[in-house]
């Protein structure tokens, strides 16, 4: 035990001295985890609560164009920037360039007419169905005039998708509207619909009940903080491999292996003392990301980390990230045969292991033939066992089967090193 004692001290006191090691496993993941938790935190305010800038021009006169401003107004998705009545698409189209809105559109100044015009077909084919009407309804085809949606070209497809939806909803409700009344004022030879009726008739009475599916049965809301202190503090624990590599390549260049062999110990014992080292320092790691989240990320204006309620499953989780991460580095010291290519080859690999295991992008968004790839990266499996616990409110028994994985890669790195160590005759 005094020997262990002895060689951890000395692991401890090399990565002291390693102050770019040290930059990488604690500074690096602490600075993504701010910029990239309030870039994404922004995404989810405008999704969920900020409003969208709009402008609009509106050349028609009618009382349609005014109840689809209101509509839009009411609709809580856009905050209306009108522009005079006289001014042109070109005025519209400056103010965008200048980043005032990213969305601008102009209401034809036939839209009331156009409105009119089709509620009354409309009307007209329905009540001739059941021979109310005169068949001498007018069935050509109305040609409407199109509303004018004009975008910043720096507006994401999916998102221009949402807003068209949005637009195309309050459309429909106007002209729902309308084709009510002159229904309403056909059948009854009255020139307006009673209000209360009208409401009825065009108000959605289904309700929509929202269950969870989180194994707490809390109801989950999108947040930008458990989404990436999770997946960072993997990523810092990984980025291990620079120092615990390095140290590995280090001593076996120097010759610390072999004068170890003429002393009372092992090699076995060095290579426990820095597992058990580095270990230590990912459990530090994931405290002070953590750590983070709760207290620091609420005064910045981001939204504070919520602790699993399964504290226990949540150090276990981290113990075992922790350790497959320490087993990843001293796999990569093993067989790489200089510093650089242990920096390198270690740096690429856990880039590469978080693109496809879900850090850089979502693994649903991965494409097929990414789905069966992305099981081989320990990044993946690691991250499902977090998100298990911070975002489906998860107990030990919920992850275990992205535990099982985890310790099945623990125990093949750890087989894969000793037996490069075998080897190379280091043990």
């Amino acid at each position: 035990m005094y020997r262990l004692w002895a060689s951890i001290k000395k692991d401890g006191r090399i990565l002291i001295r390693d102050k770019v090691g040290l930059a990488l496993m604690f500074g690096m993941p602490i600075v993504l985890a701010i910029i990239i938790a309030s870039v994404q935190n922004s995404t989810y305010e405008l999704v969920n609560n900020k409003k969208i800038p709009l402008l609009l021009l509106n050349k028609d006169t009618g009382e349609a164009s005014r109840q689809l401003i209101t509509s839009l107004e009411k609709g809580g998705m856009f905050t209306l920037k009108k522009l005079p009545f006289n001014a042109s698409a070109v005025q519209l189209k400056k103010q965008m360039e200048s980043k005032e809105a990213l969305l601008g559109m102009i209401i034809p100044p036939q839209y009331t007419h156009d409105v009119l015009a089709k509620a009354e077909r409309v009307s007209g084919e329905a009540l001739k169905s059941i021979a109310i009407a005169d068949s001498s309804v007018n069935n050509a085809k109305i040609t409407v005039s199109p509303l004018l949606l004009y975008y910043h070209p720096v507006l994401q497809k999916s998102f221009r998708q949402g807003v068209d939806g949005a637009l195309n909803s309050v459309l429909q409700i106007v002209q729902s509207k309308y084709i009510v009344r002159s229904l309403y004022s056909s059948i009854n030879n009255e020139p307006t619909i009673p209000q209360t009726l009208e409401q009825q008739i065009l108000t959605n009475e289904t309700p929509v009940n929202q269950l969870p599916v989180s194994k707490d049965n809390t109801l989950p809301v999108p947040n930008a903080t458990q989404h990436n202190i999770p997946a960072w503090t993997l990523f810092a624990m990984f980025f291990i491999v620079i120092s615990l590599g390095s140290s590995l390549v280090r001593e076996k260049t120097s010759g610390s292996f072999l004068r170890l062999k003429t002393m009372p110990t092992s090699m076995g014992l060095s290579i426990i003392s820095k597992q058990l080292t580095y270990l230590l320092i990912t459990l530090l790691q994931a405290a002070v990301i953590f750590s983070l989240g709760r207290w620091l990320f609420p005064v910045i204006g981001l939204p504070a980390l919520n602790i699993p309620s399964d504290k226990f499953g949540l150090l276990l989780v981290t113990f075992l990230c922790g350790w497959c991460a320490t087993s990843f580095a001293i796999c990569i010291g093993t067989f790489a045969n200089t510093q650089e290519q242990s920096n390198g080859i270690g740096a690429i690999s856990i880039v590469l292991f978080a693109a496809i295991g879900g850090l850089l992008v979502p693994a649903f968004a991965m494409p097929a033939s990414f789905q069966g790839i992305m099981h081989i990266s320990p990044l993946y499996w690691c991250l499902e066992a977090f998100y298990g616990l911070f975002l489906e409110g998860g107990t030990i028994g919920d992850i275990f089967k992205s535990l099982v994985p985890i310790l099945i890669i623990i125990a093949f790195l750890q087989l894969a090193g000793w037996a490069g160590m075998k080897r190379k005759g280091l043990i």
